[in-house]
């Protein structure tokens, strides 16, 4: 190449350097200018940061949304896509506080560029931290939720707890409130209550240090807040009025999900229902306070303070309603020492068991669980106390009509259906349904009747305390109408009070109370014929009439003449029906005779009466109860069939019910004394038969002290027969017959009750009885007390409930019984005293006739006995046998006469102490014992019966 060229080729080299220069000149003038605009739009935004923090909450409040206010709309519309960028980025970090994501792969080969300057913290007001917080952390923290399993209460939540604030790495942690201005502060508390009253902690309101939120007890006694050092006292102490109200929210929060498992029954689950409603409402309000936070310039903490007393009063209504139930159930730490009902729990752990349950855990619920009527009883009784705050009155108000709403539902069903659905136990009425109505034929407690339905006497509601008999009796009378098919009860009742704040309330129960009774009346006294029914007993049990009776023994007399243990009682039945059956007897018309049987109680009437005295205290003013069936029983030895005898009478159902065992074992008694009073008078008349027809006894002795001692006999034999009949007269004339009428008189009455007041449909409610209309005047259980009463009373007046009178009485009988059975023995020992029976000549005093069947009657005695006299007797002096015959009678005297004046002392004493009929027995027995030298016997001698 030439000199020449060189230079050119230089030159434009030159150029082609220069032009290089120039454009990277260009272009790095670009880049500066294009730094300085982003230098010059990042101090604008520093500036903006810096202003916010000087300026008013206003600015802060709407930057806690995460769009901040903009400086002008150009600038706005040439950054908006790095703005939405960093923004995003930045809050994804602020909020969380997590470790600052690390770049991908390929930004690290990128040139790294300048950091950009963050936007203001929207909860702290403070200028962008460093760019130290993003570097890595040592420990990631990485808190997580996660579902618990489920409970048996359906709505409780399932979120797990969230871990505390106070667990959270350093670097995540606020800056200090001291370091804050007041009106950041503020705000900062703004935000963090309206955390708090959800529950959770805030970045400055957190959990006090005692609290644990993973016991259950701690979460339902209520979170303890507690406010992080350094804020201002004016502002502390507003938050801490309103940190009052976080606490309940969350303690009750808890409360609803506890009771609101299935084992704390419907009431709990319906008002958990209302309190959740209004936890709801309260969670409403909140999100309307956190719109007026983020978009109100003049919201405070004092106008928050302001939105949130009324609903501050009602949380600490209802906390405080919680607290005193979560008492009652013990779930609290402060539990009392009340017990419940051991024998009511006995009961529910023995029915689970017949169920077929299980003794588990889960099946075992606590004693002092609070539900049912003891809800609605603590609610009630908060209302009245607060019933001079109407706010909190009209809160109870609701809240106890929301809980009252499933009892009300039972409630109807047992008053028109005669059923319970109440498989949580918390009824009023509780049912044994191991008691079944088959077992009344044995059962002589009647448990059907007694036992099957009862009240729970400590879990009635108070608005039931003053009916709940009447609600009881109702359901039980539309049960028994019910099984029986009397009345249909399954039609869907309506238009009833599904609350107890209904006005319709009580008469509700009173007319469906009125309309069971008029159907369990009807059903008693016209399709079972209950008046036939009594006076079919009174014709058996009392012998009224007793021509079919008398009849019976006569034909079941040899049966009835050996021991107890040796009686046929099949025969005897068999005899008993044929007598019944026979044309021209007044029982052969009844309709009932087939109910009737015949029975043998090997223990004698007197020791059976003195074993249910003593052991039921009848003389203290108790009722009286029979003897249950496995007692030990201990059998008379010397017992036979007269004196064991006693009828049974089967009772279908519902008659059942009046006529129960217990009733039946009263007839039963009264049975066996009158037919002791009639076996015994028909003894002492053989006797007078004996005395008026036998030769031994008509015959006019030589001896004038045998004729002496024949008539004491003979005075004694009617003493005794007059003892005898009138005590007979008095116990059939005087007290079974009069207190028979009265029954009947009763029972008229309710027979015309039936008949003017016809039954109102069962669709709905009973409307009331009209005044001047004809309605019952009495109801189905006073029926069944008045027969009870009826019984009682005749076995009161008929001496058979005081065991000093039974033990009287029982002497005499004995002593009567022993005289008329030793007639025969004082017929032979007179013959062979009487020196006119004894020698071979014909007395004068008597007829050729006569003495021809004296001598017939004496060959064939001597002829039976066949020679087993014995030769000694026969030599006795006739002095020695009469004299033998005088101490003999003078004791049965002696023994009679002052038995019977102890009886007649014992009469008077009480005729004037317990009843006055006994005046009339006394005066009437009076009269077998004048003469005597016991006649007039005070008590002072009573002490030797």
């Amino acid at each position: 190449m030439s000199s020449g060229a060189r230079p050119a080729a230089h030159a434009d080299a030159r150029n082609a350097s220069a032009a290089e220069r120039a454009s990277g000149a260009s272009r790095s003038r670009i880049s500066a200018t294009d730094a300085t605009s982003r230098r010059t739009e990042r101090e604008r935004e520093r500036a903006s940061a810096a202003a916010a923090v000087s300026s008013a909450s206003i600015s802060h409040k709407r930057s806690a949304s995460g769009n901040p206010r903009p400086a002008s709309r150009m600038v706005d519309e040439q950054r908006r896509t790095e703005k939405v960028q960093v923004t995003t980025r930045e809050t994804l970090v602020t909020r969380t506080r997590s470790p600052v994501r690390r770049p991908a792969p390929e930004e690290r080969t990128r040139q790294p560029e300048p950091p950009k300057p963050r936007p203001a913290d929207p909860r702290t007001r403070e200028a962008p931290r460093p760019v130290e917080v993003e570097k890595p952390l040592s420990t990631p923290w990485e808190p997580e939720a996660s579902l618990l399993p489920h409970t048996t209460a359906p709505l409780a939540s399932r979120i797990s707890i969230p871990p505390l604030a106070s667990t959270a790495p350093q670097a995540l942690q606020p800056k200090p409130l001291h370091e804050l201005s007041l009106e950041a502060q503020e705000a900062v508390i703004l935000e963090d209550l309206l955390f708090v009253f959800m529950g959770f902690e805030g970045q400055y309101i957190r959990f006090a240090k005692g609290y644990n939120p993973y016991e259950e007890r701690d979460r339902l006694a209520g979170p303890t807040w507690r406010i992080l050092p350094g804020l201002d006292p004016s502002l502390q102490d507003l938050t801490q009025s309103m940190l009052r109200m976080a606490t309940h929210y969350s303690a009750l929060e808890t409360f609803v999900d506890v009771q609101s498992r299935e084992e704390f029954g419907s009431v709990n689950h319906a008002l958990c229902a209302s309190i959740r409603k209004l936890l709801h409402e309260y969670l409403v309000m909140i999100a309307q306070l956190e719109t007026q936070f983020l978009t109100n310039d003049s919201f405070t903490l004092h106008v928050l303070n302001v939105h949130v007393l009324p609903t501050s009063h009602m949380l600490h209504q209802l906390y405080a309603l919680a607290h005193e139930l979560l008492k009652r159930n013990a779930l609290l730490d402060d539990e009392t020492d009340e017990s419940s009902d051991s024998a009511d729990d006995f009961d529910h752990i023995l029915e689970q068991l017949r169920e077929g349950g299980d003794l588990v855990p889960g099946n075992m619920t606590g004693k002092k669980i609070c539900k049912g009527g003891v809800v609605l009883g603590l609610i009630t009784k908060r209302l009245e106390s607060m019933s001079g705050d109407p706010p909190a009155r009209a809160l109870l108000t609701s809240l106890l009509r929301d809980a009252s709403r499933p009892y009300m539902a039972m409630l109807n069903e047992w008053l028109h259906h005669g059923g319970i659905n109440d498989p949580h136990s918390e009824f009023l009425v509780k049912e044994q349904r191991s008691i079944r109505r088959e077992r009344l034929e044995q059962d002589y407690t009647d448990e059907y009747w007694e036992r099957r339905y009862t009240i729970r006497d400590h879990d009635v509601p108070p608005q039931l305390e003053g009916v709940k008999d009447k609600v009881l009796l109702a359901g039980k009378y539309l049960n028994v109408v019910r099984e029986c098919g009397g009345v249909d009860v399954s039609l869907q009742v309506k238009d009833v009070p599904v609350s107890f704040d209904d006005n319709r309330f009580l008469d509700n129960v009173n007319n469906a109370y009125a309309h069971a009774n008029e159907s369990l009346m009807q059903l008693l006294l016209t399709t079972h014929a209950l008046p036939a029914r009594l006076r079919s007993l009174k014709h058996y049990f009392f012998l009224d009439p007793s021509d079919y009776f008398s009849y019976f023994l006569e034909l079941g007399t040899s049966e009835l003449r050996k021991p107890v243990k040796s009686v046929n009682t099949g025969k005897l039945q068999s005899l008993l029906d044929l007598v019944l059956r026979q044309p021209g007897s007044v029982v052969s018309l009844d309709p009932f005779k087939e109910d009737v049987k015949v029975e043998m109680n090997e223990i004698t009437l007197t020791k059976s009466l003195q074993r249910v005295v003593n052991i039921t205290g009848i003389e203290q003013g108790e009722s009286l109860q029979p003897l249950s069936s496995n007692q030990p029983v201990d059998s008379d030895k010397n017992a036979s069939g007269f004196t064991s005898l006693q009828l049974d009478y089967a009772v279908p159902f519902p008659v059942s019910l009046v006529i129960s065992r217990k009733t039946v074992w009263r007839y039963q008694a009264l049975f066996r004394y009158l037919l002791s009073l009639r076996y015994l008078e028909s003894q002492l008349s053989t006797t007078w038969q004996t005395h008026t027809r036998g030769f031994v006894w008509a015959h006019t002795s030589s001896s004038r002290n045998l004729e002496i001692w024949k008539r004491r006999v003979w005075t004694l034999r009617a003493r005794m027969l007059v003892f005898v009949q009138q005590l007979l007269y008095f116990c059939t004339a005087e007290v079974i017959e009069p207190n028979w009428q009265s029954l009947m008189a009763r029972l008229r009455e309710k027979e015309a009750g039936q008949d003017g007041a016809p039954l109102p449909p069962t669709s709905g409610p009973v409307p009331p009885t009209k005044p001047g209309t004809k309605g019952l005047t009495r109801t189905v259980d006073e029926l069944m007390q008045d027969h009870v009463d009826f019984l009682d009373t005749c076995l009161k007046e008929c001496m058979l409930t005081n065991s000093k009178l039974l033990r009287i009485h029982s002497k005499l009988m004995q002593t009567c019984t022993i005289f008329a059975t030793y007639t025969n023995w004082l017929s032979r020992e007179l013959e062979k005293a009487d020196p006119d029976l004894s020698g071979t000549t014909k007395p004068p005093t008597m007829t050729d006739d006569q003495w021809r069947q004296f001598q017939a009657v004496r060959s064939q005695k001597a002829d039976s006995s066949a020679l087993g006299v014995d030769k000694d007797e026969n030599k006795k002096d006739e002095a020695a046998r009469i004299a033998e015959l005088f101490d003999v009678i003078k004791k049965w005297e002696s023994n009679f006469s002052r038995h019977l004046q102890i009886l007649l002392d014992a009469l008077n004493h009480y005729a004037a102490t317990e009843t006055v009929v006994l005046l009339s027995l006394c005066a009437r027995l009076s009269t077998a014992n004048q003469g005597t030298e016991y006649a007039g016997l005070r008590n002072d001698e009573d002490g030797s019966v």
